[in-house]
């Protein structure tokens, strides 16, 4: 009974010492483009606040431009990021012209699009696995290269 109290004591306690990764979208590669759509690599910057390594078990993500959907999916592969320093992941992405429309053309004309980037991440601890959503929105600039 005790040893059941304590690993759910140090469960929570390690949930409590957790500091949330920081997601958001470094930049777009457009790597296919056909006669009904593409695919493009959406690069993320994940910073680790935490004292410790993450090895990132698996993540899913939504990335929209404006308000439209560009693309969903999951990432199984397994990605280190060191302690109180960032990795870069590549998701990719594919999608239709006819879904982007307007935020497709604003990029195209004006060269900045507004963004959200959303999803899961499982991560692996000294203090246990955790899941956590992450929810990021900013104005990506073509010309820049890079989401703020």
């Amino acid at each position: 009974m005790a040893l059941t109290t304590g690993a759910a004591a140090c469960a929570t306690l390690g949930r409590a010492s957790f500091k949330e990764p920081v997601v958001t979208l470094r930049e777009f590669n457009v790597t296919g483009l056909g006669l009904t759509g593409g695919s493009v690599d959406v690069v993320l910057s994940v910073y680790n606040p935490n004292g410790y390594k993450l090895d990132a078990l698996s993540m899913t993500y939504q990335v929209d431009v404006d308000t439209i959907k560009l693309g969903s999916g999951a990432l199984d592969g397994r990605f280190v990021v060191p302690e109180q320093d960032s990795s870069l992941v590549r998701l990719p992405v594919r999608f239709t012209y006819a879904g982007l429309g307007a935020a497709g053309r604003s990029l195209l004309t004006a060269g900045t699009v507004n963004y959200r980037v959303r999803g899961d991440f499982t991560v692996s601890t000294p203090l246990g696995n955790f899941t956590r959503p992450y929810d990021r929105t900013g104005r990506y600039s073509s010309v820049s290269g890079n989401g703020r």
